[in-house]
């Protein structure tokens, strides 16, 4: 297996300790990006990956390696500690240079662990957007690891274990777990997108190119029957709504 880890931490302390100990339980080849040394650029919000294609991003020389490496690993491993109540900048600038993603979804059949540390709150809300951002990207599962460091002088190393070692055998099964519907909403709701009268013309390339277009989800995850009926209602509502 093949493992990348995108730290989002300005350092190598508490969230990174947790990092070494889940790698304990993995076999594997690993490759580091610690984002305080890329120094990408902050996102503009010029939105051009959106509007004229990714490779628009007048920082996409500096994405664009990333964004391959996640295509190329078996497994992402992605950290950060709590910052004000949600991810580090250094992550949330990179989460910021993918909004395309959300439109043009490909890593349907990717796995993730997501690892986030507090001294005090907000782990739970942290890993959850996390969680949601790796969705929208397509991402099949994620596991989560949160962890109240507080005044503790060690980790709690048996949930840390307990976890990876879930997501190891979710990893290594192969399987492709089947979307939730919130999930198979959003899909349609870009897929009913690129359909309309005026896509985005990235948007329509890549989802004719895909041919995702032709498809209720991902063809890599066979949906059950109730929710590939589910899809085709919400793909048919869609399609009304943005006409």
């Amino acid at each position: 297996m093949k493992y990348l880890i995108i730290n989002g931490s300005p350092r190598k302390k508490n969230t990174w300790n947790i990092v070494k100990q889940a790698q304990t339980n993995l076999n594997g080849e690993y490759e580091e990006i610690h984002l305080y040394q890329e120094n990408i650029p902050s996102c503009t919000g010029c939105t051009k990956c959106m509007e004229e294609g990714e490779e628009k991003c007048p920082h996409h020389s500096q994405i664009k390696p990333i964004i391959e490496k996640i295509k190329n690993t078996d497994g992402l491993i992605i950290s950060t500690p709590v910052y004000a109540m949600n991810v580090t900048s250094l992550l949330k600038n990179l989460i910021d240079h993918t909004a395309y993603l959300y439109h043009r979804p490909e890593f349907f059949d990717k796995k993730a662990l997501i690892i986030v540390s507090t001294a005090g709150a907000g782990h739970k809300k942290v890993a959850k957007y996390i969680d949601e951002t790796l969705r929208h990207w397509g991402f099949n599962k994620n596991h989560k690891i949160t962890i109240a460091i507080g005044g503790k002088d060690t980790l709690d190393n048996e949930k840390i274990n307990k976890i990876t070692n879930q997501y190891k055998k979710d990893l290594e099964s192969g399987k492709l777990h089947n979307p939730s519907f919130k999930d198979i909403i959003f899909y349609n709701v870009w897929r009913a997108m690129a359909v309309s009268q005026t896509p985005l013309p990235p948007d329509k390339e890549y989802w004719y190119k895909t041919k995702l277009v032709e498809h209720e989800f991902s063809p890599k995850i066979k949906l059950n029957i109730i929710k590939k009926i589910f899809a085709k209602i919400m793909f048919f509502i869609m399609k009304k709504a943005i006409k």
